[in-house]
């Protein structure tokens, strides 16, 4: 393939967006694999403090591990993911506290669990962090961000959209300042803040996801996760889906939304995810969405048909 023009040089010249592979590769310069972890929370959306529902895609099980009986410790995980990754070729590693609500704790199993996580071995190099934007007291922040002495901290907030009405829809519990103010004073300690977006979601237009573009953009986000909206057995969502109400877009018009998305993107903003990974056993649609490589194929075809890439309608 050649060449593409324009792109910076940080980036892998044979794509059209900043994928994360690269940005690992670059910062790390070797083979990095991010090791999820259940610490065994729950969510403040679901045990009553903002809500007792969750969120209208969200079906509450958690990760396999909680799914298959009692929770291994941190480390325990950890061993068993390094040990796979290593015979892969991945030298460096970052524990990744991945299930429902990460900061949702006293400071004290905070800072245990983290440093279990940092010092689990030398090849640990990063640390990251999944939580809500309602979730993130300067405290915390300042406990996390003292981590930087050690490794890279990526804070992970999940967004999904910037729309105040689809956040009621969807029952987000926090809203769109919550999620400014977060991602502003996690930015101020040297956090790298990754934000989480779902594309397709109930009564968004293509202009309202362009929207949410638009306002990443203009905040000193690191990273995004794009994910396309699944329909999981058990959910309010797929209630609804059953009754027609939720409609779905085909492979090819989610692979537009997405270059929509990025080309609003500034070129250095890494790119970690451009779809969803769902429960094989209980997803209900789409259908596409089970071969990720294909809708991967489709994004980076329609960014090549426009001949266009990340970034090329961001504002200046």
């Amino acid at each position: 393939m050649p060449e593409r023009t324009g792109h910076p040089a940080f980036w892998d010249r044979k794509k059209d967006y900043y994928d994360f592979r690269t940005y690992l590769r670059s910062v790390f310069g070797a083979r990095v694999a991010k090791l999820p972890i259940d610490a065994g929370f729950t969510c403040p959306n679901r045990d009553g403090r903002s809500g007792t529902a969750g969120c209208v895609y969200c079906d509450g099980r958690g990760s396999a591990l909680r799914q298959a009986g009692p929770l291994p410790g941190v480390t325990e995980q950890l061993r068993a993911m390094e040990a796979k990754y290593r015979a892969l070729g991945f030298s460096k590693f970052i524990p990744y506290f991945q299930t429902f609500t990460n900061t949702d704790a006293p400071l004290a199993r905070l800072a245990a669990l983290w440093d279990e996580a940092v010092g689990f071995s030398p090849g640990v190099v990063g640390l990251a962090v999944g939580t809500r934007p309602d979730c993130v007291p300067d405290e915390t922040l300042d406990l996390l961000a003292a981590y930087r002495r050690q490794v890279r901290v990526h804070l992970e907030l999940g967004l999904q959209s910037a729309h105040p009405a689809t956040l009621a829809r969807i029952g987000r519990g926090h809203t769109r300042e919550q999620f400014d103010d977060a991602v502003r004073r996690a930015a101020a300690r040297g956090l790298e803040v990754v934000a989480h977006v779902i594309l397709g979601l109930p009564g968004e237009t293509p202009a309202m996801m362009r929207e949410t573009a638009r306002t990443l953009a203009a905040l000193p986000v690191a990273g995004v996760k794009i994910h396309a909206l699944l329909v999981l057995d058990g959910t309010a969502l797929a209630e609804g889906w059953r009754r027609g109400e939720v409609p779905l877009p085909d492979q090819s018009t989610y692979a537009g939304w997405v270059a929509d998305f990025l080309e609003l993107l500034p070129p250095a903003v890494f790119v970690e995810r451009l779809t969803a990974d769902g429960y094989r056993d209980i997803l209900l649609a789409p259908a596409w969405s089970r071969n990720k490589p294909a809708v991967l194929q489709a994004v980076e075809a329609e960014l090549a048909r426009r001949g266009s890439r990340q970034g090329a309608g961001a504002a200046p």
